[in-house]
This record gives C-alpha cells, structure tokens and sequence, in this order.
C-alpha cells in the first residue's frame, strides 16, 4: 500500500509531465502560421588561435657569444568539446647554432627545458625573467635599494640559457593571459583550478614544440613553491610527465608556517631567526651578538626550537617570572625591548615588526627585502602603509616589460600586461585547514625518485622566513633513501635575490649545479 506522502510526491513528480503534454496538445490544435521562419543563426566561429612572433638574440658568457630564439606567443587551453577556453601568455627562450636552429630541435633529449613562473597568487613571471633567469635584466641596482622610476634593459651576465631552455608561463589573468571571451576568469583562480591550467599548458606545450624528450624542470617563486609542487604531483599523475627537477625560489609549501592567527603559533618560531637577522643587519643586537652573526643565529634557533616553543604552548598558564625571562630572552635576539615583546603576549608579529626596529629613526623597511630602506608615513599605523622591496622596482619592472615585449619581441596586443594581477583567490577546497603541498611533493618524489629538488632561501626575507620551508621539508613524509633529493641555498639577501649582485652570482652558479646534476 501507498501512503498518502508517498502519493503526493508522485503527482507533482507527474506534473510537468502532465503541463508539457497539454501545452503540446495546444501546439497542435493551433493553425499554422503563414509567416516565413526566421533564418538560423550562423553559429560563431571560433577565434583564431594568434601565431606567436618568433626573434632572435645573442648573450655573452664568459667572453663567448652565444645565439637563442625567442618565441612569444598565446597558447589556447582547450574545453573538452576543443572550444578555447583561455590564453596563456608565454616567452620561450631557445638556445640556437650559428644558423638560428635550435639545439633541441636536433638533439631533445639532451636539452633540458625549464618552465617557469612567479607566484601571488597573482604575480606574472616578470620577476623571474627579466631579473633572474632570462637573457635580459631590468639594469637597476641589484639590491633595490635605490629606487628610480625607469631603468633600461640590458644582457643579464647570470642567465641560465647556456644550460636550460627556458619557458616563462604568466598565468590566467596575469600578465597578457586571458580566459576566452564568454569564459569566466574564475574557474583559473584557485589552488587546485591553477595547477590543473599551469599543467595543460605544460603538456600542450610539449607536444606542440616536441619537448616529451627533454629533461623537464620547474622554477617556482614564492606562492609558485605551492603550484611547483602541485604540479610535481599533478604532471605525474595525469599526464606522465616526470620531473628531473624542481626548483622553489623563496618559496612555500605549507601556509600554516606563514599564517600569523590565534591558535597557530608556528609561525611566530619559525619567523625568529629572520627577525634576530634583521636586527643584526640593521645593528640593534646587543655586542655579543652583534659581533657574531652565525652566533646570533645559532642561539635564535635553539630558543625557537625549545624554551620559546616551551613558552608560547603553555600560553597563559606561563608563570609570570618565566614569562618575564622568556620576554627579555627575546628581546635580546630580535632588537626590540622587553615592554615591546611583552605588549604583543611573546607573538612577534612580522609586519608590526617592520615598524618597530627601526622607529626611532623614524624608517620602516621592507618584508620581500629588509635591508631596503623607506620613510614611515603612517606612523600611527601598525604596520607600513607600503613596502619599498617591492614598489621600488615595480616601477621600472612594468615599464621594461611592457617595452620588451610590444618592441622587441613584436608582440602586439592592447591589453595591460599585469604585472600584480589582484585576484580574488579560491581557497574553497581547503576550507578549515592549511593550503599544504608536501604530501604531494613526498608523493611526486617518492613515485619519481630521480626528482632532484632545489630550494632557495634569503636571510633578509620576511615574506616566507627561510625555516618556513626548512620547516616544510623536515616534515616530508620521506624514506631516508630520498632526503637527500632535497638540497639548500641560502643568500644573504631577500625574497628575490637575484637581485642583488653577488646573490645574482651565486644563484646562477647554484642552479647550474642542480640543472647538471639532475639531467644524469
């Protein structure tokens, strides 16, 4: 027997049904019409795909001269039914013989290509290419720390073409990379949603230049640490894409390791040896310490690891004499006195901090690089309205990027290249937790374990202090077999350190090492 309920639900299940049938029945008794049918519309044609511009160039290194091709172009990401439906925007550097063949046209199994990006989210790869890796570099000083409105564009001595193709991706919404007309923006804009659009571009990218054979690497910045290593993971899985390299500048893994907010108070240990190196380079420790780099280093990390660690998990069941010894032990390492360590409850805040060292003399400095100096014009804020590591170059950056591309490489488009693209990010599926790429990066190691990992890190950088990723790596689910996959760099400077010279050196002769090595 039907119960009642269960009745009612199949008559308004049978409902349309029961509309549909009468109204057809209404179609039919009516007589027909006399008028013409309007004509069909013609369906729209796909835009077609714009053909990249293809230059050429030379480079000297060490007294030799070298010759690439530059290819620039828009490459279509497709939908499943072949439609377009993005454009991403790339530069694609090819070392090249004396009659402008590429070498990897000849032999692409022995040329390694490396696709590279920036991270944000929002970041075009501009910094990468036109200050770190590429041919060519934004001829300002290379420690930012004078600033001027333009500088012009010269041969980079410290590119890395001699060793490795090299491929820079701007993704969607940054620089000229655009979704299809009709198409929404947003379906790029997320974690996983940018990982799988960086990872079709690589694998169309292969084919369409006849790169499967080549030894393929990774160089990620910043917020490109977690789509590196996403994509690490993700190239394998899909695609059968394996890595012979990835290499994660200033980079992030983990961002419960940067996120400064009640209950996580990791990044508060993690962050104090880039304090105590802070105040050492602008000389507010105390003369034991000053004196001593290495050594104010080495006490920063065992108090992070242990009594400040000790103190900060107790929070307010600390006794007030440890709470009194554990702020003047702080005070001691970051340059700060002991009322302003106790004022912020023991949590240093990073951006606070900008504020604070250098206060009396009215300066703030830089979280991407602070030794780079600026007035404090908000001086009732709690943070710098703004951050000179970054504003000072962003000026010349856009302005050689923007000349570069529409009149050397002749690419022409209307759009405003974004330099800092502010996109509205979807972190939905990591509601309630951490965005983390290293069980995807143990995972891309572990199946892949020729992978070879580069990470690079700068003392003077506060945007993703050096043992956040320190931090991330001794975390990896890692048999003891690959540890050793997994090298370090550190440089002096911040969070882009190419751009301070005798980093700029040392950047290239490190990744030269990790490209040589993991190419065999």
């Amino acid at each position: 027997m039907v119960n009642q309920s269960s009745m009612k639900r199949l008559a308004l299940s049978l409902l349309p049904l029961a509309i549909c049938s009468a109204l057809a029945a209404e179609e039919v008794s009516k007589p027909a019409s006399t008028e013409a049918p309007a004509p069909a519309k013609k369906a729209q044609p796909e835009p077609a795909e714009v053909k990249p511009k293809e230059t050429s160039g030379t480079f000297h290194l060490e007294g030799q001269e070298m010759r690439y091709t530059t290819q620039t172009g828009l490459l279509p990401i497709f939908k499943e039914d072949g439609s377009i439906k993005a454009n991403v925007f790339y530069v694609y550097y090819a070392l090249a013989s004396e009659t402008s063949e590429r070498e990897a046209k000849v032999a692409p199994s022995k040329r390694p290509v490396m696709f590279c990006f920036n991270g944000g989210p929002g970041s075009s790869a501009v910094w990468l290419h036109l200050g770190g890796l590429g041919p060519k570099r934004v001829d300002t000083l290379l420690d930012g720390r004078h600033p001027t409105a333009l500088a012009p564009l010269v041969e980079n001595p410290n590119t890395i073409l001699d060793a490795t193709d090299l491929v820079f991706i701007d993704p969607v919404s940054t620089g000229l990379s655009r979704a299809a007309k009709g198409e929404n923006e947003k379906q790029f804009l997320g974690v996983e949603e940018d990982i799988e659009a960086v990872a079709e571009f690589i694998r169309i990218f292969c084919t369409r230049e006849k790169r499967w054979e080549s030894p393929k690497f990774l160089c990620g910045e910043s917020y490109g640490g977690i789509r590196g290593a996403g994509l690490a993971q993700l190239l394998q899985a899909k695609h059968g894409i394996y890595l012979s390299g990835l290499q994660i500048v200033s980079g992030l893994l983990n961002y419960q390791t940067i996120s400064e907010q009640p209950g996580n108070d990791l990044p508060y240990l993690l962050a104090l040896p880039a304090l105590t190196n802070i105040a050492h380079y602008h000389g507010k420790l105390p003369p034991d310490l000053q004196s001593d780099r290495e050594k104010a280093q080495t006490e920063a990390h065992t108090f992070a690891l242990g009594e400040y660690a000790t103190a900060l998990l107790q929070g307010n069941s600390l006794p007030e004499e440890q709470r009194s010894q554990v702020a003047a032990k702080l005070a001691r390492l970051v340059g700060l006195s002991k009322e302003q360590v106790l004022d912020q409850n023991l949590r240093i805040d990073r951006w606070h901090f900008r504020k604070l060292l250098l206060k009396k003399e009215g300066k703030v400095f830089g979280a991407y690089d602070t030794r780079v100096l600026a007035d404090d014009l908000s001086t009732d804020e709690q943070s710098p309205s703004f951050d000179p590591s970054a504003d000072f170059l962003r000026g010349p950056v856009s302005a050689s990027i923007n000349a570069y591309v529409h009149d050397t490489l002749q690419f022409e488009s209307d759009h405003p290249y974004r330099v800092m693209a502010p996109v509205p990010w979807n972190f939905n599926q990591y509601a309630n937790r951490f965005v983390s790429m290293e069980q995807r990066l143990a995972e891309a190691l572990v199946r892949n374990p020729s992978l070879r990992v580069l990470m690079q890190v700068g003392r003077s950088d506060l945007v993703v202090p050096q043992d956040a990723m320190r931090f991330s790596v001794n975390q990896l689910p890692l048999p003891k077999s690959l540890r050793s996959n997994i090298r370090f760099e550190e440089y002096a400077s911040g969070h882009m350190m190419y751009f301070h010279l005798p980093d700029a050196v040392k950047f290239r002769k490190d990744t030269l090492q990790f490209i040589q090595e993991a190419s065999h």
